[in-house]
């Protein structure tokens, strides 16, 4: 994230916490707060009452930045009803983490008037300049360069069954498969007991049969050149 072009972002800066402040106090506990200054603006948190050294504050507070300044001021007072309120310690927090990373969450020393160390503040930092992130999951490639496809996983093993010697890779392709490929089927016996079928008779003579007989010079023919049939072979005819 760039330090630079700032101007008009929002800066939250929270106050939480004081450690170890010096007591002014002799009788009762001190009523600390800070005050917070970037630029022209100023803020002050409420008054811990009682917060003694340790006061927790946990308010939040919004500055507009501003080109060019790189730094916020920050003063404890402890807080008086009757008379004017007491400097405890002043601090200046350098903002150059917060603007470079986006969050800083630190302590920060404040001094006396005399510079001698009075305690410490500590402040959490936020700051987001979406005009200025880099290295973000969310940038968008650079111009002309070309993203690499994702190469997809091979799919399962079970999705595609393995062939063996009864399939044909034909199969998957909507051919029908080559009767050749199949072994030919074991013959199937017939069941036990069972009496082999008899031999079909003929039922009818076979054509021209009884075979013509040849003329003979001892069995003479009839006017029509047929010879009667032989007495005891044939049946006579139907007439």
């Amino acid at each position: 994230m760039s330090i630079w072009g700032i101007q008009g972002f929002p800066l939250e800066v929270t106050v939480v916490a004081c450690y170890n402040l010096d007591d002014k106090e002799w009788i009762s506990r001190q009523d600390p707060y800070v005050s917070l200054e970037y630029g022209n603006t100023k803020y002050r948190t409420k008054t811990c009452t009682d917060g003694g050294r340790n006061p927790a504050f946990q308010e939040k507070f919004i500055f507009t930045l501003v080109e060019g300044i790189r730094e916020l001021s920050v003063v404890v007072w402890n807080s008086h009803t009757l008379s004017a309120d007491e400097h405890l310690g002043t601090g200046r927090i350098q903002l150059h983490k917060v603007l470079s990373q986006g969050f800083d969450d630190s302590s920060w020393p404040i001094q006396s008037k005399t510079g001698r160390h009075s305690g410490e503040v500590r402040l959490t930092l936020h700051y987001s300049n979406p005009n200025q992130i880099s290295g973000s999951k969310y940038a968008s490639p650079p111009v002309n360069q070309v993203l690499p496809y994702p190469s997809m996983p091979p799919p399962p093993a079970a999705l595609y069954p393995a062939t063996n010697a009864y399939s044909s890779p034909s199969l998957y392709m909507g051919y029908p498969p080559n009767p050749s490929s199949y072994p030919p089927p074991p013959p199937i016996p017939p069941p036990a007991g069972y009496p082999p079928p008899p031999s079909f008779p003929a039922a009818y003579p076979p054509q021209g049969y009884p075979p013509a007989r040849q003329p003979s010079a001892y069995y003479p023919t009839g006017a029509s050149g047929v010879y009667p049939p032989l007495p005891g072979i044939y049946p006579p005819p139907p007439y």
